[in-house]
């Protein structure tokens, strides 16, 4: 791994070619910056490289480095959110990937503003996976559009890990359907191993992490 600048200018030129693979332009994916599990140093680094959207998946992680900056960064919640962490991330992050639950929109009707939420989507149906299944996915939508308190901009999944990235098109593209189908202006889908084929199958957002800042332990 090199430095997260050299990285970053590395996927860089991926997306850029992923994008012209399919005919879509650059300014329609956005990069988020899987920054958990990353000291906020890391984030500052890759801030001065020209990223500016990060994603984080715990609140007591997140809490200090959304704190502490950088000014103008765009953060995005993308883990399990707990209902009881609702208040907390709703006033902190800009942008929420993984609505799921009923009890969390019940907590987001307790807030005094209005946040925008993305709804996960388990596309491949496996067990140990958070997200609506495709099935149960336009029932959930009349809740989330029924509360007054987020603003639906979109769908999200989490392919299956596999050799093979060409493996989750089938799931990103049932994913880029059911947003279709739901009017969704965002499909968050894709991450280091596969987000060339998330954005030929229409990816608005890209979530990746260790191809940038190196491996997790």
């Amino acid at each position: 791994m090199g430095s997260v600048a050299d990285n970053l200018a590395r996927i860089e030129e991926r997306i850029q070619a992923a994008c012209a693979s399919c005919g879509r332009a650059r300014e329609d994916v956005t990069l988020v910056c899987v920054s958990k599990t990353f000291p906020r140093e890391a984030v500052q680094e890759a801030f001065i490289a020209g990223a500016r959207h990060f994603g984080e998946s715990r609140w007591q992680e997140a809490e200090p480095k959304v704190a502490a900056g950088p000014v103008g960064a765009t953060w995005h919640f993308i883990g399990k959110l707990q209902s009881n962490k609702v208040k907390k991330v709703g006033q902190a992050f800009h942008l929420i990937h993984t609505i799921d639950s009923i009890s969390q929109l019940a907590e987001f009707r307790k807030l005094d503003h209005v946040v925008d939420v993305m709804v996960e989507v388990n596309c491949a149906n496996e067990e140990q996976k958070a997200g609506i299944s495709p099935k149960s996915l336009d029932s959930f939508l009349e809740d989330v559009l029924q509360c007054e308190k987020v603003r639906f901009k979109g769908l999200m999944t989490v392919g299956p890990l596999v050799s093979d990235p060409d493996q989750s098109r089938v799931h990103f593209r049932l994913l880029a359907e059911l947003g279709k189908k739901a009017g969704a202006p965002f499909l968050s889908m894709g991450m280091s191993n596969d987000f060339e084929v998330a954005i030929q199958e229409g990816a608005t957002h890209i979530r990746v992490g260790s191809a940038i800042f190196g491996s997790r332990f």
